[in-house]
């Protein structure tokens, strides 16, 4: 591992703003197997729903949840967290988790050197290496709690063993699907979070459920209406829901939008609890939807990558119970079509 680290810090010096994921990529390994390497990081044992119970002693950190495309940061304090066997949550006014336990498989606490200082974190990673959830200490944090943390549960070096990526389902054709059947169904639906199941049901994909839709339900928009949206949530301080993540982990932020940026192929909010970095160039597809809830239609920006991949989810800020605001429906309804997009 030490010849790893050694090529690590050679790029590093080439370029020091570069990204751990970015650099594990360059190297040709994963990032889990970058962060194994790193002299300074210390392994923990696989005792994730007592790792997570213990954070909130720490205080005030930063949650980061991301996958190949999208990046979601939140700060806040790290409590209630309750488990049922491998499914968990944490719900908090800032750091909103859902937590899927199957896809954890490696975790580290890390020490870096910064020209900030020592940076301290907690990562955590699936079963092929990739990330599913970091926790970072912030000024406001209990150092002294981390320290013990991660002495309870130190586990000594061991081989790092890891999977090759498994090739996403190919989706059975949109003819195989009785549609009639399948919209039929969709009506019947009066709990947004049963959506999922009745995909599961159906063995359609997310994207696929969506070109199978009932008429007005689904439909496509411009790649980049997100920042259209974003930008009018802001402006009109309409509060929203942004969910986004892996197979091991979905963060939430709830609330208004302020500081929407574009640099480069990123689409960035820059708030003071919530960042959220998104690759543009990496969206495909981009699907308005209304799902039956439990009380009313819930609508929803989706996004998707060119494999059908999710990337990220955006809702209006809505209470269980409640019909969503209307001006959420609003922002909604300014998106146009892609086909009459596409034409103007």
């Amino acid at each position: 591992m030490s010849q790893l680290w050694d090529r690590y810090q050679t790029l590093k010096a080439s370029q020091p703003q570069l990204r751990a994921r970015d650099a594990a990529a360059a190297l040709g390994v994963s990032e889990c197997e970058l962060v194994a390497a790193d002299p300074a990081a210390a392994p923990l044992r696989p005792e994730w729903p007592e790792v997570l119970a213990a954070l909130a002693p720490l205080g005030r950190v930063m949650a980061l949840t991301r996958n190949h495309a999208c990046v979601h940061e939140t700060k806040g304090e790290y409590a209630n967290v309750s488990f049922e066997g491998k499914i968990g949550i944490a719900i908090n006014p800032v750091i909103d988790l859902r937590i899927f336990l199957f896809h954890w498989r490696h975790g580290f606490a890390v020490r870096s050197e910064t020209p900030r200082g020592t940076q301290r974190s907690l990562q955590f990673f699936d079963r092929h290496g990739e990330a599913v959830h970091k926790v970072y200490l912030t000024a406001d944090s209990d150092v002294a709690a981390y320290e013990a943390l991660t002495a309870r549960f130190s586990a000594p070096a061991s081989e790092l063993a890891l999977e090759p990526p498994a090739r996403p389902a190919a989706e059975q054709p949109d003819e195989a699907i009785d549609r009639d059947a399948f919209q039929a169904e969709w009506h019947r639906l009066n709990d947004v979070h049963a959506f999922h199941p009745f995909l599961r049901r159906w063995q359609v994909s997310r994207r696929q459920g969506f070109r199978l839709a009932p008429p007005g339900q689904a439909w496509r928009v411009r790649e980049d209406a997100v920042e259209q949206l974003l930008r009018r949530a802001a402006a009109t301080e309409t509060p929203i829901m942004v969910f986004a993540g892996n197979g091991g982990m979905i963060q939430i932020h709830t609330g208004a939008v302020r500081n929407v940026q574009v640099v480069g192929d990123w689409l960035n909010v820059l708030d003071q609890n919530f960042n959220l970095h998104l690759r543009t160039d990496l969206i495909a597809e981009a699907w308005i939807t209304r799902k039956p809830g439990d009380n009313g239609v819930v609508s929803s920006l989706e996004l998707f990558d060119e494999a059908g991949e999710s990337l990220a989810t955006f809702f209006g800020e809505r209470k269980p119970g409640r019909a969503e605001r209307p001006e959420w429906v609003k922002l909604l309804g300014e998106l146009p079509p892609l086909e009459q997009a596409d034409v103007a």
